[in-house]
């Protein structure tokens, strides 16, 4: 037989054949599983994820398209499932559900940018410079201020109106204490307001000296008789308001943020900037209780958009502590025959209560003395008889009578801003008297009562960053430890009940559970990626973690 010779071109032809056949057919299996994976527009991989779901369980990859989370679990898995326009490597970094401030005030925080800052001021000298400095660089027919407090100072007694009067005779001024419960103002300003030394007005105080003549300080509702005499801003300002404070809050990572109190038209014009894409913000707006607001909301029913939520009424039963117009059962221990006062009278806030339970709308009520928390908690309890899932809040609940706690196991949720504990208690035992602070900041013992906590800032009445709220929740202490162990800390939070407090509980107390508040499927995509692992770091270190990214509806907003 005769031996077959091939020539060796036509091997090589074969050979290539059989390559060029072989990738072809890992090309069509390669484009065959691409078609077969689900287009989303960004996956996050490497991540430590704290969902902050029922188990509070954790992930390490998240997918998102059209804002809201698709898949979230491990990372190889979503990627043999998906494929996305953009990719984030986390590097290992922990992300967290967009934080919420379940009580602030954002419209106000934003103001304050334009106007003299006077937080952390530490004499009444420095306020002077201050102010002083402001007009020089700034100069206003009428000089706004906020931040001071007595109570920082070597002498913590109110000031009065005396220096002001000799630096700025002829120009009004008002400067803001910073609980937002008292003003400092100067003669003009009093005039201007038609306030003599015969001028009285019940829920609060006209604060006079020796001599029957106002000092220029006056404490929550007469605060109300200068308001009406300010300049309005103008449009153009409270844009920039609102523009300034949501750029503090992405940077600290706050994604939604409960406003304490915006009138109509300051609701209608974070409205418009949202329709626009001025504003990204998510918004959760308590409408303030003015007679106006609440014939035009409560006959209108909720309003709510993607960003925006109006569904409750802020109403203020009483003063704050710090300047002595808390409503208290038993008089000031360091003010004897003083009890504070309630802004809102206690029939008008159980007829109040009556008539926004008839509507769809909840009611956050502001109460810091016991004196106040018991009248609020007894009008929630009689106006929700035989309602359900009402989710009504008290904003603060700072000081409650021990068998008063009880009344939280009815649905009345707490709405708290740890940072209050540790601003106050360099002071509150001289307020309260040794028994009676004990009832006071009692965090966990609300949260045993009520099962959750709503945590926010109550800026910017404090600063705004989330991881002073955090620290201040788990550690009770300043930022120089003090004091040793805590302040009552019996009271702390966990660091995951604090967590859920700024996420999932807040979002509960919004009636937003089902949207945010937890990286889960099907909610918006609102999550922050922190410089550190804010469940694992030495508590010391908690206030100096940062928001590195921040999104919203699965778009970056820092």
């Amino acid at each position: 037989m005769e031996r077959l010779l091939v020539n060796p071109y036509f091997w090589d032809k074969a050979e290539n054949l059989m390559k060029s056949l072989f990738l072809s057919l890992v090309f069509i299996l390669l484009l065959t599983s691409c078609q077969h994976k689900e287009a989303v527009d960004m996956i996050v991989t490497n991540a430590n994820i704290y969902t902050v779901d029922e188990a509070f369980s954790k992930a390490t990859g998240i997918a998102v398209k059209d804002g809201k989370f698709v898949a979230v679990g491990d990372v190889a898995e979503i990627n043999e499932k998906y494929t996305a326009k953009e990719t984030l490597d986390a590097r290992g970094k922990t992300i967290v559900p967009g934080l919420i401030d379940a009580h602030c005030h954002f419209y106000g925080l934003g103001m304050t940018q334009q106007v003299v800052n006077l937080r952390g001021t530490i004499s009444y000298d420095e306020i002077l410079r201050k102010v002083s400095a402001f007009q020089k660089e700034k100069p206003s027919n009428f000089i706004l201020g906020r931040g001071w407090d007595q109570n920082d100072w070597e002498v913590k007694e109110f000031p009065t109106k005396t220096a002001l009067d000799s630096l700025f005779p002829d120009i009004p001024v008002a400067l803001e204490r910073v609980d937002g419960h008292a003003y400092l103002v100067n003669q003009k300003a009093l005039d201007l307001a038609g306030i003599t030394r015969n001028a009285q007005i019940d829920g609060g105080e006209i604060v006079k000296g020796e001599d029957g003549e106002p000092t220029g300080v006056l404490v929550d509702n007469p605060m109300g008789m200068v308001d009406a005499v300010m300049p309005k801003p103008t449009r153009a300002t409270e844009i920039q308001a609102l523009k300034d404070a949501e750029k503090l809050c992405f940077d600290y990572g706050l994604t939604t943020v409960n406003d304490a109190g915006l009138d109509r038209a300051t609701i209608e014009l974070i409205d418009s900037l949202h329709q626009t894409g001025d504003l990204n913000i998510r918004m959760y707006a308590m409408v303030s209780n003015t007679k106006e607001n609440l014939d035009y909301y409560l006959p209108k029913g909720i309003v709510k958009t993607d960003k925006l939520n109006v569904r409750s009424i802020k109403v203020y039963g009483d003063g704050a502590l710090g300047s002595r117009g808390a409503a208290l059962r038993a008089h000031y221990s360091d003010k004897p025959g003083h009890f504070g006062a309630m802004i809102t009278p206690v029939d008008d806030i159980n007829e109040l209560a009556e008539r926004i339970a008839a509507s769809d709308y909840q009611m956050n009520t502001h109460a810091i003395g016991d004196s106040a928390n018991i009248v609020v908690l007894r009008a929630y309890q009689n106006a929700l008889k035989n309602k359900t899932d009402r989710r009504w809040k008290v904003e603060h609940a700072q000081v409650i009578s021990e068998q008063d706690f009880d009344f939280f196991e009815s649905g009345i949720i707490p709405s708290v801003q740890p940072t209050h504990a540790t601003s106050d208690m360099y002071w509150a035992e001289d307020r309260l008297g040794e028994e009676r602070v004990k009832g006071a900041y009692a965090f966990k013992t609300l949260l045993d009562k009520a099962g959750m906590v709503a945590l926010g800032t109550d800026f910017p009445v404090e600063k705004v960053s989330p991881f002073l709220t955090f620290y201040a929740a788990v550690a009770r202490q300043d930022l120089e430890n003090y004091p040793e162990g805590g302040f009552q800390i019996k009271d702390a939070l966990s660091r995951e009940e604090t967590l859920k407090g700024m996420t999932i509980w807040a979002a509960y107390s919004n009636f937003e559970e089902t949207e945010k508040g937890s990286i889960e499927v099907g909610k918006k995509a609102d999550f922050v990626l922190l410089s550190d692992d804010i469940m694992e770091v030495p508590e010391n270190q908690i206030p100096n973690l940062e928001a590195e990214l921040v999104f919203v509806g699965g778009k970056r907003m820092k």
